[in-house]
């Protein structure tokens, strides 16, 4: 399965891919895109990614939950130009419970944003751009 696509995520699909009659718990996030950074208007985003390190990379931390927590994980991430209000990634993870489901998930989404190589390009309404990392990202409103 390929983790990074140009076209929108089904949340559906990867949850079918990692459900199993005795998974009780599915666990999905999706971050979206949001229409404001730091206080300043975003109109579209922009994801880029240095692809075959970025597979291995999202295919290392799947693993890596999967062996902590007796779990199933999918993860998509979208790359090119986003539009307020699209899904920009994706990650299921379905178990038993939800408490490892809910754990795994986190974890997955969490790593994904400080290992992988993928980068992010605001645009603003003002006519700016500013490049972010999101490995150093804190919360911001």
């Amino acid at each position: 399965m390929s983790h990074l696509t140009e076209q929108p995520i089904d949340p559906a699909t990867l949850a079918a891919a990692v459900g199993a009659p005795g998974h009780g718990g599915c666990c999905t996030f999706l971050g979206t895109v949001r229409d404001r950074h730091r206080g300043r208007e975003v109109v579209e985003l922009e994801y880029s990614a240095y692809g075959p390190m970025a597979e291995a990379t999202i295919a290392t931390i799947v693993a890596e939950a999967e062996a902590r927590w007796p779990v199933r994980v999918a993860a998509a991430h979208r790359v090119g130009r986003l539009q307020v209000g699209e899904t920009a990634v994706t990650v299921v993870a379905a178990g038993a419970h939800r408490e490892e489901a809910f754990a795994a998930c986190r974890h997955v989404i969490e790593e994904l944003k400080h290992r992988a190589p993928i980068w992010k390009r605001e645009r603003f309404a003002d006519g700016t751009e500013s490049w972010v990392d999101p490995s150093a990202e804190a919360v911001a409103p």
